[in-house]
């Protein structure tokens, strides 16, 4: 059973529930206070205040929500755990056919409708006897007024009335006329002959004798007729309704209506389809999501279909505001119903599901994470990664990690199934050592890693093991320089191409597109001019390797981008110090990103100001891995890049412009 609940809205768009009935037998008090404890423990964390508004016009209790709470979230907790839901159990015992028996309600309505059943056919048979003896009687009445004279002439000569009664059963009387009469009585005693005669009873002759001489009359005579046809229509419907159980089951649903309509009072309760058990997050609707964090570690999320798309070279909208000494540093997106998992500076872990992030306007700053998650003193979040709805297939997946020194490590994603409220040990770490990022990956990918200062190493994702525990500090991935840092790992597809092949496919490929599109894509010569003299590339192998071409999109502080082949990423092993990612100068600044993207995507750049901009990836252009790019975000002298998101084409089709 659940109370009855309202969600209203308030002042300035404050929502608020009001509750006007509560379940049978549940203390208003006690409810109230309940609430009040689940506040303090922050069970329920959506709730600002609450309190008791009951007067002499009935109850009212009013819970007050937070700005950012989901009113239905808060109704579902309210429902799980205080008395607003509770149950009240019922022992029905009842008797059936002489013995008690425990029912439930499906069994207590089966036993009642038969009970009424019996009743109706006990009461019809009653009712068919008594007009079946009426109609005995008023037959013997019929032989009388038909043989009058002879009847008066017996009576006269008899000594008394007993010789009359006597003489009166012994004799045939003519019956053809109100054969069929007797026919309906059934009586096996009294029966019209093979003759026609007919014998009477001792009842009809004590009612020939009882006869006043006014029933003689011919109005006396129409009123014996009369009553016999409608005695005679009430014994056949009495032998139909016994004959048929649906016409008992007709005349118990009319009397169970008629008294419904004398005795119904209104129902207090509603009867709905029982939903069983709901979880939070069943209440959420599916949406696509834009996560903003700011460098000082507040964070929101804000609907995709909130920004528009413009051409590169824009100055973008407002993504957030932030304060003086704060800036945007991370942007993703993802579902509603995905969880993320939230890696600290501290090597630790957390993990909640997007709707609980707090929902907030484009403008608007968010909420700090410190309200969110437990961290500890000087914790900050490092890395946010939202991965699969389906927690049953992370066994089957492989995440890597990567910190900013360069060090990699290989999990299986199963290990951060069970995260704790208070979080759990991800990745030990080196002082002044953070996270990069946690990428999910096959043994059929590469590994690519990109370092600030535009280097960047390709290896096989086997080249690091699969580590047992989450307190390892894993092996080196890249060899840095002294002051360079590690900004991004990313996951490649695995292609088997010899030096030779990827030169000739760099050349062919920019020669199509420099002819097909006016683009111009020069490659690095490193990779082709060693090749692309030797070998031909066969036209099936040169499909096979479009096919599986993927582009690597390299960002710098300074708002300058490119696109290069991944054929232009050769694989080596693990620890080395790498090859160019991009050329790096004052006017392109340091790298901030790099990742694979398709034509179709398009990408969100954030600036340290808090400005941001939506692009399409089709529209920067393809160059080699050591150019310097095209200017994607028109970056002011004092701002500069600090956090870059590929959006899906799924993405872009639910929030376009």
């Amino acid at each position: 059973m659940r109370g009855k609940v309202e969600i209203v809205t308030i002042r300035k768009e404050r929502e608020a529930i009001i509750i006007t009935e509560i379940p049978y037998q549940v203390n208003k008090a006690t409810m109230v206070e309940r609430i009040g404890e689940l506040m303090r423990d922050k069970k329920i964390e959506g709730i600002a205040e609450h309190r008791d508004e009951s007067s002499r016009e009935g109850y009212r209790v009013v819970i007050e929500l937070k700005r950012d709470a989901m009113p239905e979230v808060v109704l579902n907790q309210l429902y799980r755990f205080t008395p607003l839901q509770s149950t009240f159990g019922a022992n029905i015992v009842a008797l059936d056919g002489g013995r008690p028996q425990v029912m439930n309600l499906k069994d207590l309505l089966t036993t009642f409708l038969a009970f009424r059943e019996e009743v109706v056919s006990r009461r019809t048979k009653f009712l068919l006897t008594r007009a079946r003896d009426r109609t005995h009687v008023l037959v013997g009445l019929a032989i009388a007024v038909g043989n009058i004279d002879e009847v008066i002439k017996l009576i006269r000569g008899s000594k008394d009335a007993n010789e009359a009664r006597e003489g009166l059963m012994i004799r045939e009387w003519p019956a053809k006329d109100i054969a069929s009469l007797i026919e309906l009585i059934d009586d096996p005693r009294h029966k019209v002959s093979a003759a026609g005669t007919y014998k009477l009873s001792a009842e009809q002759a004590k009612a020939i004798l009882d006869l006043r001489l006014q029933r003689l009359t011919a109005l006396g005579i129409t009123e014996i007729k009369d009553e016999l046809d409608k005695l005679a229509a009430e014994i056949s419907n009495y032998l139909d309704i016994l004959r048929s159980r649906a016409r008992v089951q007709a005349i118990v649903k009319e009397e169970l209506a008629a008294a419904k309509k004398e005795f119904a009072t209104p129902r207090r309760t509603v009867i709905i389809d029982q939903i069983g058990e709901m979880e939070d997050e069943d209440l959420i609707q599916r949406e696509d999501m834009v996560v903003t964090v700011s460098h000082a570690g507040y964070v929101k999320r804000v609907p995709l279909s909130t920004y528009r798309a413009q051409r590169r070279g824009g100055k973008g909208r407002s993504g957030m505001q932030t304060r003086d000494e704060d800036f945007v540093t991370r942007l993703f997106v993802a579902s509603t119903h995905s969880p993320v998992l939230f890696f600290s500076s501290h090597g630790r872990v957390y993990k909640e599901k997007v709707w609980r992030l707090p929902l907030a306007a484009p403008q608007a700053r968010g909420k700090a994470l410190i309200n969110i998650l437990p961290l500890e003193q000087g914790e900050l979040i490092t890395t946010i990664m939202p991965l699969p709805e389906d927690e049953k297939t992370w066994g089957e997946l492989d995440v890597m990690f990567a910190s900013t020194r360069g060090t990699v490590r290989r999990n299986k994603l199963s290990d951060f199934v069970d995260v704790r409220r208070s979080g759990i040990i991800a990745m030990k770490l080196d002082e002044g050592e953070g996270i990069v990022d946690v990428q999910i990956c096959t043994e059929r990918d590469d590994v690519l890693l990109t370092s600030a200062g535009g280097q960047c190493i390709r290896f096989a994702v086997p080249e690091v093991r699969v580590f047992q525990g989450r307190t390892s500090m894993g092996v080196r991935g890249i060899s840095l320089d002294e002051g360079d840092k590690l900004i991004s790992l990313s996951i490649l597809r695995h292609v088997d191409a010899t030096a030779d092949e990827r030169a000739a496919y760099l050349k062919r490929a920019s020669a199509v597109r420099r002819g097909g599109e006016g683009e111009e894509a020069p490659a690095d010569a490193e990779e082709v001019t060693s090749a692309s003299d030797t070998i031909e590339l066969g036209e099936q192998r040169y499909v096979e390797m479009s096919e599986a071409e993927q582009f690597v999109l390299t960002i710098s502080e300074n708002g300058f981008g490119k696109r290069s082949s991944s054929y232009q990423y050769r694989t080596t092993g693990r620890g080395g110090k790498g090859i160019v990612a991009m050329s790096i100068t004052d006017k392109t600044g340091r790298l901030v990103a790099s990742f694979p993207v398709d034509d179709a995507d398009q990408i969100m750049l954030v600036t340290n100001r808090g400005q941001l901009i939506r692009t399409g990836v089709d529209g920067i252009r393809i160059a080699g891995r050591g150019t310097q790019g095209v200017i994607v975000f028109d970056t002011a002298d004092d701002e500069r890049v600090v956090s870059v998101e590929r959006l899906s084409e799924e993405g872009e089709e639910n929030g376009g412009a």
